[in-house]
């Protein structure tokens, strides 16, 4: 199956990888990697071109929240945890921790805005 996934859809998601029920792929999950240790919460929706992935060193890989998004051509790497709600931008690289309720953007990625408790 992970084969047929990989010469289909270029992507690897292998079974292994904890990921939130309601969570989805945009594009059918064009060229995403997510490292088999990952895990990803409920309602998540992760863009074309997506890396979820370790970091030379560091045997963890990225815990990421409930309802997160995911934009086109970012990678999460390393270590880290996203918290819920959290807007990650196109191409964005996440290397540090990201608290609840942030947008980050840019590479590496940078905190732009805390949305308000009200707007989720």
């Amino acid at each position: 199956m992970k084969l047929i996934i990989f010469l289909v859809y270029n992507s690897s998601v292998p079974y292994e990888a904890n990921i939130g029920k309601g969570s989805h792929f945009a594009y059918g999950g064009i060229g995403v990697i997510i490292h088999k240790k990952a895990e990803i919460g409920k309602n998540c929706q992760i863009g074309s071109n997506v890396t979820i992935g370790g970091k030379s060193g560091h045997p963890q890989v990225p815990i990421i929240g409930d309802n997160v998004y995911l934009a086109t051509g970012c990678k999460v790497l390393g270590p880290i945890r996203i918290g819920n709600n959290v807007t990650i931008g196109a191409n964005a690289v996440v290397i540090k921790n990201v608290p609840d309720n942030a947008i980050v953007a840019g590479i590496p990625a940078k905190i732009i805005r805390i949305k308000d408790e009200n707007t989720k």
